[in-house]
């Protein structure tokens, strides 16, 4: 699945910009697969795992897990074609409208969707790809570039709301309140961003009514001929997995069920993709165990969330995973991170 290849540039060179290390950059674009030359001009898209991969290792490089909500922030333009069809928008209103329509034309993995009630209206997030969700740090970053993205389209430095993750991220949430200067809401029922109603009628000021015209229809153009990539099996049981936490883990017949196969034919089919369902959700539970320590969770909430009966049962699969325990994972994240 492939993705705007301007993120990824604009993480690249940030990561520049913070590290100490000038060829930190090439080491995590290596780990990843990547190189500077792959992401470089004529090039205009990246594998979205890729980028997700580099925002995780680039703010565990750091240890600074704002790393990628930072950058988000810094994020003002891009050349896709979504990109510009907002540039030539009317007002935020439209802006948003355009995106909720072609925004898959650059990320399949998401969509966006405008909600309005009464005193408030939403932006609300929705992964396509639900294999994606468990990327936290990713998920940061295209919130913030989101907005960053609107306010340097209206030309108008506004505050959300709220901004909310369904993610939790402990007391480092007091790093992003700090970061955003507006509330920021971790452990939500939706990923979303809170605007007041006043908010959709800021004008674009580059707005042109007949440009936007013509890249509508060549929009639509693309709309027509692209074809929806089809999720892996794999990704669409992950997703089945991350929506039954936290405090329990949904079971293989189960899953099979939801997706509409039979135990048999779920087992071959998972087969026919080089892995199996118990792989599957050792694979997420290591995943997601990294990633919750890494976001600040109390190591009995990581425990239950991932389905465990005691924390005792969890460590002893992590150290199975890692090769170490949690508490010693757990120490050596503090002590990478600056005072």
């Amino acid at each position: 699945m492939d993705v705007d290849i301007a993120r990824i540039q604009l993480l690249t060179k940030s990561l520049d910009q913070q590290a100490n290390d000038p060829c930190l950059s090439d080491r995590i674009l290596e780990k990843c697969d990547l190189s500077r030359e792959a992401i470089a001009p004529p090039a205009t898209v990246c594998n979205a795992q890729q980028e997700a991969l580099f925002v995780r290792y680039a703010c565990d490089a750091l240890g600074d897990i704002t790393f990628a909500a930072q950058t988000g922030m810094q994020f003002k333009s891009s050349s896709s074609l979504t990109a510009y069809i907002s540039k030539y928008s009317r007002d935020l209103k439209q802006v948003i409208e355009n995106t909720s329509r072609f925004h898959g034309i650059i990320d399949p993995a998401i969509s966006f969707t405008l909600r309005l009630a009464g005193n408030f209206v939403t932006i609300e997030a929705e992964w396509k790809d639900a294999g994606f969700a468990r990327f936290h740090r990713r998920t940061e970053f295209l919130i913030f570039a989101g907005l960053a993205r609107m306010r340097s389209l209206t030309q108008s430095n506004f505050y959300p709301i709220e901004m909310r993750f369904q993610h939790e991220v402990g007391q480092n949430s007091k790093k992003f309140q700090k970061l955003a200067g507006f509330p920021v809401v971790f452990g939500a029922e939706r990923l979303e961003i809170v605007l007041a109603p006043s908010t959709l009628d800021l004008p674009v000021p580059t707005y042109d009514s007949q440009l936007r015209e013509h890249l509508l229809e060549y929009g639509e153009h693309v709309l027509a001929e692209k074809h929806s990539p089809k999720q892996r099996l794999r990704a669409q049981v992950e997703g089945l997995i991350t929506r039954s936490m936290p405090g329990t883990i949904i079971h293989a017949d189960e899953a099979a069920a939801n997706l509409g196969m039979s135990p048999r034919t779920f087992a071959r089919r998972l087969k026919d993709e080089g892995t199996s369902y118990r792989e599957i959700v050792e694979d997420l539970r290591c995943d997601l165990a990294q990633t919750f320590i890494t976001n600040g969770m109390p190591l009995s909430e990581v425990a239950y969330s991932l389905g465990y009966a005691d924390q005792p049962a969890f460590s002893t699969a992590f150290k199975r995973w890692t090769g170490q325990a949690p508490s010693a994972f757990k120490s050596r994240l503090d002590f990478q991170r600056p005072s």
